[in-house]
């Protein structure tokens, strides 16, 4: 079995470095391998390897981030866009870039947009001291909607022309200028994808119940508590750099579990590796199928996402029925 797991792993480790020998080399302009070193070229290169790397932050990122919020609320639905956690912190950034906010302080003006997007969800949810699954999925997709129309608005009244530069930002680019932005947001994410594999136990006994966790041993409440605020700072961090994308943390996860089972310890490592090359395939096809016209990332994500989506719920429903 283990070899098979590592054998496994190799194929993803292989597919990643594929995509991303295809994302330097291919874009509105192909530049062959022997070339892409040459000193005219270091500029494409910088900007593409920029791409390259933040798609593989991101994408490990946020497919890191749905695992978590899965076994936390034991539904496979759950991820940072759909309840409402990547919309928060998206208004997070654009009040901060209206009101003037430094751009260091805009991690953690996203961070607390997450933030109050996730206790908006849990109050709408909250029925007594329940919160069942079903409503809180559909509060946030609802705090979702009326936090991107709230950003809609803000961008529409705003004279400020940096808010108006925000809009493509906001479908999802991997367009890095700030290396030392990609930087910190890049530690907080491999540090906070560590603390979720430290957690893969835990997690592996959340995803069976929480009375089942709390006999084995699992401080249920606070590690949910503590998983959650990780993930949305995950997020935050994540929309600072490449806006709102959705769908990479409720895809990756799920093809998943269907190749290397349920167990975190592995589903984790395979699933950051799989975003990671879904994230950077999904921004290559965004630049070269329409070239030189650019589609932005999030478009592509949503186009495949919203199928799975639909199917998910509706595998969902036989469950239940049966």
């Amino acid at each position: 079995m283990r070899s098979v797991g590592r054998q496994r792993m190799s194929f993803f480790i292989f597919v990643l470095l594929s995509v991303v020998l295809a994302g330097l080399i291919k874009g509105s302009v192909d530049v062959p391998l022997g070339e892409l070193f040459h000193p005219e070229n270091r500029p494409l290169l910088s900007l593409r390897l920029f791409r390259v790397l933040a798609g593989i932050v991101a994408g490990s990122g946020l497919a890191a981030c749905g695992i978590a919020l899965q076994a936390i609320l034991r539904n496979p639905l759950a991820e940072p866009y759909l309840l409402g956690t990547s919309s928060g912190a998206g208004l997070g950034a654009v009040l901060a870039v209206i009101l003037g906010i430094g751009q260091a302080f805009l991690p953690l003006s996203a961070f607390i947009g997450a933030l109050v997007s996730a206790v908006l969800v849990y109050s709408i949810a909250r029925q007594g001291y329940r919160i069942p699954i079903p409503s809180l999925i559909l509060s946030g997709v609802v705090v979702s909607v009326a936090f991107s129309g709230i950003i809609v608005f803000l961008i529409s009244v705003s004279s400020n022309e940096a808010v108006h530069g925000l809009m493509w930002w906001l479908w999802g680019s991997l367009d890095v200028y700030d290396p030392r932005l990609l930087s910190a947001v890049s530690l907080v994410v491999l540090a906070g994808i560590a603390v979720l594999f430290v957690f893969a136990q835990d997690l592996n006994a959340l995803s069976l119940g929480e009375e089942e966790a709390h006999h084995l041993g699992v401080q249920t409440e606070r590690v949910k508590t503590g998983l959650f605020i990780l993930t949305s700072l995950m997020t935050a961090c994540l929309v600072c750099v490449t806006g709102i994308i959705g769908f990479v943390g409720l895809i990756v996860p799920h093809l998943m579990r269907m190749v290397v089972g349920p167990n975190h310890k592995t589903l984790l490592p395979a699933s950051c590796l799989a975003g990671a090359s879904f994230l950077v395939g999904c921004d290559l096809i965004g630049r070269t199928v329409f070239s030189p016209v650019e589609i932005p990332i999030g478009v592509i994500t949503a186009v495949v996402g919203a199928p799975v989506f639909i199917v998910l719920m509706k595998m969902q429903h036989r469950v239940r029925e049966r």
